[in-house]
């Protein structure tokens, strides 16, 4: 018998550690018809378990990415308006490695562009953020002056990450 994802991932206790998230990706990449159940994770009451999933997906996504795809409207109707920065930051990375449609292109620039509208944004969330609305831009997927400007904004973040890696990528979209 199965043991439910839910389970499994609240192994871990309220640490920052990944738990037993490993065991999860090696049961999806057996058995992919149990992508639902783990996306089903994300809506858990506990962060712990949230944050887990999405890392989860995430992991899976970089391996399959074609599995994700059909989840790509769901994340944008259901998880776009999710205040957790590690949903959030997966969110972005899962973004920039599966195939969109022109629509749900301009959705997921749109949602980039207001998580990175402010300094106060999680760190992880701008790194991650930047990174993906850059790779856009260079695929002329936006507008590279609005993609500058935030780029721009994030270099008064807080974290000296932030703060280096807007540097960086504004060199490279000044260079292309």
């Amino acid at each position: 018998m199965d043991i439910p994802f839910v389970d499994i991932l609240a192994i871990g206790g309220k640490t920052n550690s990944l738990g037993e998230a490993a065991n999860v990706i090696e049961e999806v990449l057996q058995d992919n018809a149990r992508l639902d159940e783990l996306y089903a994770c994300l809506f858990h009451h506990d962060p712990w378990v949230r944050m887990r999933a999405a890392d989860s997906l995430e992991k899976i996504c970089r391996i399959h990415p074609d599995w994700l795809q059909p989840y790509v409207d769901r994340f944008l109707n259901e998880l776009s308006d999710h205040p957790q920065p590690s949903i959030q930051w997966h969110l972005a990375q899962i973004y920039a490695q599966v195939e969109l449609t022109d629509e749900q292109k301009q959705r997921v620039i749109s949602w980039l562009k207001r998580l990175l509208a402010s300094t106060a944004v999680d760190w992880i969330v701008a790194a991650n953020a930047m990174e993906t609305l850059a790779a856009f831009t260079e695929a002329h997927a936006c507008s590279a002056d609005e993609t500058v400007a935030l780029l721009t904004l994030q270099k008064q973040h807080a974290s000296k990450a932030v703060v280096k890696r807007a540097a960086k990528l504004l060199a490279n979209i000044s260079l292309g």
